[in-house]
């Protein structure tokens, strides 16, 4: 009995002892297992938060910042470049548009008002000139009667030849403006020599057809090129003069 309680007894101390050490076994290996794996732990951890963060926080800034930047960079760049730009442009193109109107306007209201007010001109003159009796004449191709009564009358011949002054061409012109004033058509004849000219008139008379006239002596007159003028004039009231008349060219002018 003895011996079995004494047994007991170094089995509890035993198993006392053994307690205790495993508690102070375990406190001591989790203070130095916290100490050790916190560290460790915490460093591992951040490093990996901090990865996941950056790229977190770098792909959505990215978006947001591009986001927005993009939003306030089109409103202001866009809509203000828009909005410049359209201005200039009407600008611009109302000062072309109006340049260019203007000068088609200007033409087309010249045309058209050109075209209307010679027509109208001309109606109102010839209704007043013509059909209503006005102040107006008409001519008209003459006789050959005719012509020879309106060289009778006319004085034109009677003028004095003055050398530079009043020549051959001014005797014809009188005469073509005297006949139109009587209403007898009458051409302006120019003749030209080898180193001079000459002027006369002409009637294209309705019996008779185109008939020549030296205003100067009032003699009927038959011009030939190549022929001398002198040689070609009725009754031949000239002497020979002291240039070369012969006709190069005749010119007819209505």
């Amino acid at each position: 009995m003895k011996g079995v309680i004494i047994a007991i007894v170094v089995v509890v101390a035993l198993g006392g002892g053994g307690y205790g050490g495993y508690v102070m076994g375990y406190s001591g290996g989790e203070e130095a297992g916290y100490n050790t794996g916190y560290p460790a732990g915490q460093e591992a951890a951040y490093s990996q938060g901090q990865e996941e963060g950056y790229d977190e926080g770098s792909t959505e800034g990215y978006t947001e910042g591009k986001d927005d930047g993009y939003t306030e960079g089109h409103n202001k760049g866009y809509l203000s470049g828009k909005q410049d730009g359209r201005a200039e442009g009407y600008s611009s193109g109302k000062t072309e548009g109006y340049a260019e109107g203007l000068a088609d306007g200007k033409q087309e209201g010249y045309d058209e008002g050109h075209t209307t007010g010679y027509d109208e001109g001309y109606d109102e003159g010839y209704d007043e000139g013509l059909v209503a009796g006005g102040a107006g004449y008409t001519i008209r191709d003459p006789t050959y009667a005719e012509v020879i009564v309106f060289l009778l009358n006319d004085t034109t011949d009677s003028n004095d030849y003055i050398d530079d002054i009043y020549v051959g061409e001014h005797f014809a012109r009188d005469v073509c403006n005297n006949a139109e004033e009587e209403g007898l058509r009458c051409a302006f004849v120019g003749l030209r020599y080898p180193n001079h000219s000459h002027a006369i008139v002409a009637f294209n008379t309705s019996d008779q057809g185109l008939i020549y006239f030296d205003p100067q002596v009032d003699a009927r007159v038959e011009p030939v090129v190549g022929k001398k003028y002198h040689e070609c004039v009725e009754g031949r009231p000239f002497s020979p003069p002291t240039i070369d008349d012969t006709i190069m060219d005749i010119l007819v002018i209505w």
